[in-house]
């Protein structure tokens, strides 16, 4: 299938910079970016598990200190966390665990810096 993009300015220019290299980019890298980012917005991946939900509307609901404290994962997303952390270790991974995974490790750290904060929080009022 042939298809037509119109690209902003800035992305022509890169391509112009490319000069002879541009054939191969369009024949060969472009389509397979193309295929991972349509796994990636086909997957299931993008919706949020029960877990995740819940976390991020503790988070949203400006908690406690003692509250976020005490957040802990449930033992079926750790479960599957650690499946995830195996596959990627294995290089077993699909994209759509990888999307899945990168997913779990940002809410990981939001959950870490609310932590610290929370902490912080604690220690300074006593």
């Amino acid at each position: 299938m042939q298809i037509t993009l119109d690209v902003p300015d800035r992305i022509g220019e890169k391509l112009k910079a490319l000069g002879d290299d541009l054939r191969s980019v369009v024949d060969h890298r472009l389509p397979e970016a193309l295929d991972r980012i349509l796994d990636e917005f086909s997957s299931d991946s993008f919706a949020p598990s029960q877990d995740e939900t819940q976390i991020l509307e503790l988070l949203i609901s400006q908690p406690s200190p003692e509250s976020i404290l005490a957040l802990r994962p449930s033992p079926t997303l750790q479960a599957r966390m650690s499946d995830l952390l195996a596959n990627s270790k294995a290089n077993t991974i699909d994209r759509a665990g990888e999307a899945e995974l990168d997913r779990y490790l940002m809410l990981e750290h939001w959950i870490r810096l609310a932590k610290a904060n929370a902490y912080k929080q604690i220690n300074t009022t006593t």
